[in-house]
């Protein structure tokens, strides 16, 4: 998986991010001042930087002219709009606000990653092949088909394998803003669908009262 610098001063922030980019594979590294991130950017190859804009020494907002090639998510409190354009306009790839969900920043850490070409389009799994790019999956030579839904499905669960996602997690990333009055428990639908078409009954399951969890 990808190499990830996570720049942020807030221990327990910086420590959560760092400890579920871990779990779902990807390799981290912290710091918590903008000094100090600059001399681990001079000094080694990361394919991300999740980066703070209010930082002790150097700042987000000054730091990022100093990065050249390597992909940038901001994660910071600062809302306004004039800083989330002013972030985008130095290059970012994308602005995260405080506070987050982890699932969207999971999943927004998979969207640049593979925008840049720095993760994997094919992911393995049992006797399944799933290609994210042209949101196929394969069982040896035959197509598995599924819906642009199941797909997104899918996605997410992958993105947070070994993740407690609620229903309403799902919903938000999936179905954004076009599930009012939808049941939450259209979620189980889908994942129904899921289990019966890749065999999925063993690595999807339910958390009682919560959600699924979907293992590797």
């Amino acid at each position: 998986m990808a190499r990830i610098l996570i720049v942020e001063d807030e221990l327990l922030i910086n420590k959560h991010v760092t400890d579920e980019l871990t779990y779902v594979g990807h390799k981290c590294v912290s710091a918590f001042d903008g000094e100090e991130a600059l001399h681990f950017i001079t000094h080694n190859t990361f394919d991300l930087i999740i980066l703070d804009v209010m930082l002790p020494k150097l700042s987000g907002f000054e730091l990022i002219k100093l990065i050249k090639k390597t992909p940038v998510i901001f994660l910071t409190a600062k809302s306004a709009l004039d800083d989330r354009l002013y972030g985008l306009n130095l290059g970012a790839d994308d602005y995260i606000v405080k506070p987050f969900e982890m699932p969207e920043l999971l999943a927004r850490v998979k969207v640049v990653l593979r925008r840049t070409n720095r993760s994997e389009q094919f992911f393995p799994m049992d006797d399944l092949m799933i290609d994210f790019e042209s949101q196929k999956v394969f069982k040896g030579e035959k197509e598995i088909k599924l819906t642009a839904k199941e797909f997104a499905v899918l996605d997410m669960f992958i993105t947070n394998k070994n993740c407690v996602l609620t229903r309403e997690q799902i919903l938000d990333s999936v179905w954004a803003s076009g599930y009012e009055g939808e049941s939450d428990r259209v979620v189980d639908v889908y994942v129904q669908h899921l289990r019966n078409k890749l065999g999925l009954k063993n690595r999807l399951q339910a958390v009682y009262g919560v959600g699924y969890r979907f293992t590797l």
